[in-house]
């Protein structure tokens, strides 16, 4: 057993091309945990999750059970149990919808088990059972984001990393996928990453929270104390 953090960076740095955009960032996720980075656009929040899943280049550290992961390709993110739903849905559009799943639970190994997982997530979110042999592209945009989350969750992920999944969504679906997590973190034990602009949804539901400005973590602390800090309270919640 370890008590290190299922997840953490440490002095992170990276960007695109010449242009840095994350500063030595430090951070971490416990196991079962849920974590919300915060930050206004161009604050750095989705290359920090694109560094963190291996889907750009970054220097310092990432590690996992404490353990140094070096510079790993996304698929060797995933085979340690960090699965990444990205900004802007990420669904295979021209596959329908069980295949989408199918993808995302290629790593099971069985097909009894994927055909578990797909029938567990179809109970999750009826909407895509109904929708099984439908074109992933020509879904709604909330449906297209339980999907993305239901694939992502396929593979049995021990932490799951979402970029902005309210991004461009009705506030009922959002409210809906939001109940969603918090079920699926409870229920399954599932930690999360959430970087998010919804502030007021994404503190509900977190335990410690990240504020990102300018590529750096500005602050850090617990999900009361942000609600109880008066600039962070106006800036990010409205009131």
């Amino acid at each position: 057993m370890t008590d290190a953090p299922l997840l953490e960076v440490r002095g992170l740095r990276a960007g695109y091309g010449q242009v840095n955009v994350l500063h030595d960032i430090d951070l971490s996720v416990g196991t079962g945990e849920v974590v919300v980075v915060l930050g206004a656009n161009g604050a750095g929040k989705s290359t920090l999750m694109s560094a963190m899943s291996g889907l750009i280049p970054h220097s310092g550290e990432i590690l996992v059970d404490g353990s140094p992961v070096g510079h790993p390709r996304p698929d060797q993110m995933l085979a340690r149990g960090i699965s990444l739903v990205p900004q802007g849905r990420g669904t295979l559009t021209a596959l329908d919808v069980t295949d989408n799943l199918r993808v995302g639970g290629t790593g099971l190994g069985s097909k009894k088990d994927v055909d578990e997982e797909i029938d567990r997530w179809f109970g999750i979110f009826p909407r895509l059972a109904e929708r099984a042999d439908q074109i992933a592209g020509t879904l709604s945009g909330g449906e297209q984001q339980m999907l993305a989350i239901a694939r992502a969750l396929m593979s049995r992920p021990r932490l799951l990393l979402c970029d902005e999944i309210s991004l461009g969504l009705a506030p009922l679906i959002v409210q809906e996928l939001f109940g969603t997590l918090r079920r699926v973190s409870a229920e399954s034990g599932t930690a999360l990453l959430l970087v998010e602009q919804n502030a007021e949804l994404a503190l509900d539901i977190a335990s410690r929270v990240y504020l990102l400005e300018v590529g750096a973590v500005a602050s850090s602390g617990t999900a009361d104390s942000f609600r109880e800090n008066n600039n962070i309270r106006q800036a990010y919640l409205g009131y």
